[in-house]
Formats: C-alpha cells, sequence, structure tokens
C-alpha cells in the first residue's frame, strides 16, 4: 500500500513523489470529490490539499519546500540537507497517515474545503 508515496534523493535534492494516479490515491480522491466537488483530486489539487494540510499541522515541512505538481503526481523538493532528508521522511508519513484513515482526511476536506484553495 506504500508504493503510491516515496522519498528519494536525486543530485542535490530529497523528494517527495505522491502518484495521484495510483488506484489507492484515486480511490481516495474520489471519496473527497463527492464531498467538496472543487477537490478534484489530481496533482495541483493534492498540492493545495496537501500545502493547508501542513499551515495547519506541521508548518515546519513548508521551510524551503519547492512544489511540483503534475496532472498525474504531487513531487515535492528540498535542498539536500539531513534536515531536509527527515522533512520529507515526515511528510510522506502524513501522506501515509492521512491516505490510510480516509475518514479522518474526508472530515478534514468537510470542515475545511471552503478555505482550501483548490485548483
Amino acid at each position: 500500500m506504500e508504493d503510491y508515496v516515496s522519498v528519494f534523493t536525486y543530485k542535490n535534492n530529497v523528494s517527495l513523489m505522491l502518484q495521484a494516479s495510483d488506484k489507492t490515491v484515486m480511490a481516495l480522491g474520489e471519496k473527497l470529490y463527492a464531498l467538496c466537488p472543487e477537490a478534484y483530486m489530481n496533482g495541483y489539487n493534492w498540492e493545495a490539499l496537501l500545502r493547508y494540510y501542513l499551515e495547519k499541522n506541521a508548518p515546519d515541512i513548508l521551510e524551503g519546500l519547492d512544489p511540483d505538481p503534475e496532472a498525474d503526481t504531487y513531487a515535492a523538493h528540498w535542498p539536500l540537507t539531513p534536515e531536509n532528508e527527515a522533512k520529507a521522511k515526515r511528510f510522506a508519513e502524513i501522506i501515509r497517515s492521512l491516505a490510510e484513515d480516509a475518514e479522518t482526511l474526508c472530515r478534514f476536506v468537510q470542515e475545511n474545503g471552503g478555505e482550501i484553495e483548490w485548483d
């Protein structure tokens, strides 16, 4: 179940990749879309949702983060440092936790969907 999110280093960056096209992530996206029609969960809307979630719950992860959403993926990059590697790993665990607890994520979108800047 963890194949949809990965953390890796390349050259001078540490990166996180969320595969929005993964069937587990797509199924979760369909639930979110049913709750909030603006939440069509492509890579751009995963970026909007995850940024909002991090602003509320783990703002330190956003420090130095360079997002790179696409239609079927969401990527986040930081300069390669031990601290940023730890951030990327924490962010991956947050994503896994949210994906594996769909009820909590759905409730979060129900309560905050109107404040999220969807694509």
